[in-house]
């Protein structure tokens, strides 16, 4: 995959864009005037491996709420702002790290170019969020309905509102419910753009057919080497979000965090419960950030090839299994000690890679 070139932003320290890493971001369900729940969903997420998180503020209560959110968290904040330019400005005097708003819809030039100027002083980038969902009335008139051209068009529209105020510090988005026009707005958007790209495909759903439509699209576009960010937006608990992003990117091979479950389907050769070992397994290493792949086989035909590749693996019999470590069998054992034999054998290579590091 050739990544197609940006330019850089930095988000509260964290680069975007221009060769940085995809950056996975999520954003908080909770009221962002609660600072205790706010911070604590937070908290969750950085230990899910989020590294931007975006808030909503719908009020002065919530703007001013950051200044208390950003003392007892360690990655950037995005304020969400709509229609109220004094938001904006009141989230950035409380420390907020970047803006999400469409310069369009926050008033005139003179807003605009207030909001440009304080963002600008602060070094706080500003997204342009473009959704399917909200286009301009004339842009909708002239295109019928949120076609990805017109997605397009409202983007280099509001590109411009802030570049005719010497504001260039800014990423994109273009977001639809329709996995296939996000794809093509995106693609198009690449193509006369290199402002770098925040990937999503908005309301994508619950936390089943959510996962599935980010995944394809998302997928899609960074296959094709577009994208600096990405977020996962879910029906769910935010923490799934972050956990479907890293996903997405380990599959890509694009980033490695955690553990990377190598799992069969299940057939009528199997002998012993490999879904529930599998679960177990990943459950009870939930919490590993270091790359390693684990490989679950049920049974001898494609067992033991997939587990010589693998960190640490199991290859399933009749009510027993061969665990491997690095390719190499180091113990013949029963169903019933697999889980065990599994966690450890992991936990331990964590350990000896954290110590061969450290040297």
């Amino acid at each position: 995959m050739a990544k197609r070139k940006t330019r850089q932003i930095s988000i509260g320290g964290v680069t975007v864009g221009g060769g940085a890493p995809v950056r996975v971001q999520s954003m908080t369900n909770t009221d962002t005037s609660n600072t205790a729940a706010t911070i604590e969903q937070i908290l969750k997420l950085e230990k899910a491996g989020c590294e931007i998180v975006r808030v909503a503020v719908p009020d002065e209560v919530a703007a001013k709420a950051i200044k208390e959110i950003k003392k007892n968290i360690s990655i950037p904040l995005i304020a969400d702002i709509h229609f109220d330019h004094k938001l904006a400005l009141l989230s950035l005097d409380s420390g907020a790290d970047g803006l999400r708003l469409n310069p369009g819809n926050i008033g005139g030039k003179d807003r605009v170019r207030e909001v440009a100027r304080a963002a600008n002083s602060r070094k706080a980038p500003i997204r342009i969020g473009v959704n399917s969902g909200s286009l301009e009335k004339d842009i909708l008139q002239k295109y019928g309905h949120p076609t990805p051209e017109a997605m397009v068009e409202s983007a280099l529209r509001h590109i411009k509102l802030l570049e005719d105020e010497g504001f260039h510090d800014i990423k994109v988005s273009l977001k639809s419910s329709n996995v296939n026009s996000t794809i093509a707005a995106y693609e198009a958007f690449s193509k006369v753009s290199d402002y770098p790209l925040h990937l999503g495909i908005t309301e994508a759903g619950t936390l089943f057919s959510g996962t599935i439509k980010s995944s394809v699209g998302i997928g899609v576009l960074l296959h094709m080497g577009i994208g600096s960010t990405l977020r996962v937006s879910l029906t769910a608990d935010p923490v799934e979000e972050v956990r479907v992003a890293w996903e997405i990117l380990k599959a890509l091979e694009i980033r490695k965090r955690g553990i990377n479950i190598i799992s069969c389907p299940t057939c009528g050769r199997i002998r012993l419960n490999s879904e529930k070992i599998a679960l177990e397994i990943e459950k009870r290493l939930s919490h590993v950030e270091e790359p390693v792949t684990v490989a679950v086989m049920g049974c001898v035909v494609n067992g033991p090839g997939e587990a010589k590749e693998a960190d640490v693996a199991m290859a399933g019999g009749d009510g027993v299994a061969l665990i491997y470590r690095s390719g190499e069998v180091v113990a013949k054992i029963k169903e019933d000690e697999i889980v065990e034999r599994m966690v450890r054998e992991v936990l331990s290579l964590v350990e000896e890679r954290k110590a061969a590091k450290a040297v």
